[in-house]
């Protein structure tokens, strides 16, 4: 076997040397970084077969009177009566992987002779690869596929620079690559970027599910429980809708309702902000409680539920789910402004089964920048139903401001952050989310 090694300066240069000197069907081998550049170990395409060896076969030996496989010489009658004798011998090639042979077989073989079982040629035994080996194989295709993103990205913001910089701009706001992607693969040629920026803006806007003072749930009644993971604001969020509901409907109208009877005072916060609002606070500890609860309180123009808080992944949602899936309560999930795009998702997928009515963005005024937070909301196809940004009751909840949002969303990152991405950067990270700049439409 000819195994060739190559030193170059950087891993392209390497790559140029295999493609020349062994062709472009070359096979990498190897590859590890040295002192001043990068070590490839690579073999040509024709001397694969010295690494995976084909299996050979050797056909079976036969004596002098072995004429066929049924151990039938030819020519040879019997004394069996008319119609019992061989005829002449044919040949039947069988097929075998890498091999081929050709075989006597008696045309008509004889009735009184015991037939042989056919014999399976062995399955040749696949190689097994070594681990270190198939890592260093990932290693090379991850330099591959970064110099091509890098190549892409290039590429693309030659042939199209307005649209390179929009989808520059939305990563580094904090958009995912998906989104981005879907949102930019219309966006028509010919815009500066004011007006690229404008149109993005625009079908941003246009994906944006919100309520509006007509459809605002205070005014329309209702069963509706807040959930989502610890931390992000329910309890909050719940005086802040009762409020709003007593300055309009009055305290008798509403009637609040708590599931958190595991953490020490969750109850008794409520509570507090219930006799606040001259507002009765029930406590359900069950699904058949919760239920018994509810049928009490149907003269209520609104009940709101405060649940308790838990991880997303806490086997504890399940039970949650549970409790209100077979019910009348509509479900909003609350959401931090402050969180990760991937950690949203996770929220967002593990109370899915609630059919969620909607969703309450909180902590907007501890968020450097929205676009995370939304980009989950849109891609998910969530109703947006309030913002909230402070702790005053009932002052910092609002109903969607929506070019305030998408102003918050698309801010573009200063030049001097460390956050911003920089050179090829963004086809870096384009290509690791699964798909290439060119993707992007153009």
């Amino acid at each position: 076997m000819n195994v060739r090694k190559f030193i170059a300066a950087t891993a392209r240069d390497a790559l140029r040397k295999v493609r020349e000197t062994l062709g472009p069907d070359a096979i990498i081998l190897s590859n590890r970084g040295i002192p001043g550049g990068v070590e490839i170990m690579a073999v040509a395409a024709r001397d694969m077969e010295m690494i995976v060896p084909t299996p050979e076969r050797e056909a079976p030996s036969r004596g002098k009177k072995d004429y066929g496989d049924y151990g039938y010489a030819a020519g040879q009658a019997t004394d069996s009566g008319p119609g019992r004798g061989i005829g002449p011998q044919v040949r039947v090639a069988t097929q075998a992987p890498g091999l081929q042979s050709a075989q006597p077989v008696s045309a008509l073989p004889s009735l009184d002779a015991p037939r042989p079982l056919p014999q399976k040629a062995p399955t040749p035994e696949a190689e097994v690869i070594p681990a270190t080996m198939m890592e260093e194989i990932r290693t090379l295709r991850r330099i591959v596929e970064q110099h091509l993103a890098g190549f892409a990205w290039g590429e693309s913001a030659r042939a199209e620079p307005v649209k390179t910089e929009m989808l520059r701009q939305m990563l580094d706001a904090g958009f995912s690559p998906q989104f981005a992607r879907q949102l930019l693969v219309d966006l028509p040629r010919g815009l500066d970027t004011g007006n690229a920026l404008a149109w993005v803006k625009g079908g941003a806007d246009r994906c944006l599910l919100t309520i509006n003072s007509e459809t605002d749930i205070v005014d329309r009644g209702g069963i509706y429980a807040l959930v989502g993971p610890t931390g992000v604001g329910k309890t909050t969020t719940t005086a802040k809708l009762a409020a709003r509901c007593v300055l309009r409907h009055g305290a008798r109208k509403l009637a609040l309702v708590t599931t958190d009877g595991y953490r020490i005072g969750a109850h008794e916060q409520l509570r507090i902000y219930g006799r606040i609002l001259g507002v009765s606070v029930h406590l359900a500890r069950d699904a058949d409680d919760l239920r018994a609860t509810l049928n009490d309180l149907q003269h209520k123009h609104m009940v709101l539920i405060d649940t308790m808080g838990m991880s997303q992944r806490d086997r504890l949602v399940s039970e949650q789910v549970a409790m209100f899936g077979d019910s009348q309560v509509k479900s909003l999930l609350l959401l931090s402004a402050t969180s990760r795009g991937d950690t949203l998702d996770d929220v967002v997928r593990a109370y899915s089964g609630l059919h969620l009515a909607g969703c309450v963005l909180t902590k907007v005024d501890e968020a450097a920048g929205l676009a995370s937070s939304l980009d989950v909301i849109l891609r998910h196809r969530l109703r947006l139903f309030y913002v909230s940004n402070g702790q005053r009751v009932p002052e910092d909840l609002h109903l969607p401001n929506r070019p305030y949002l998408l102003h918050r969303a698309f801010k573009d990152v200063p030049e001097t952050s460390p956050h911003r991405l920089a050179g090829v950067e963004p086809g870096l990270m384009m290509a690791s989310s699964g798909a290439s700049m060119l993707s992007a439409g153009g």
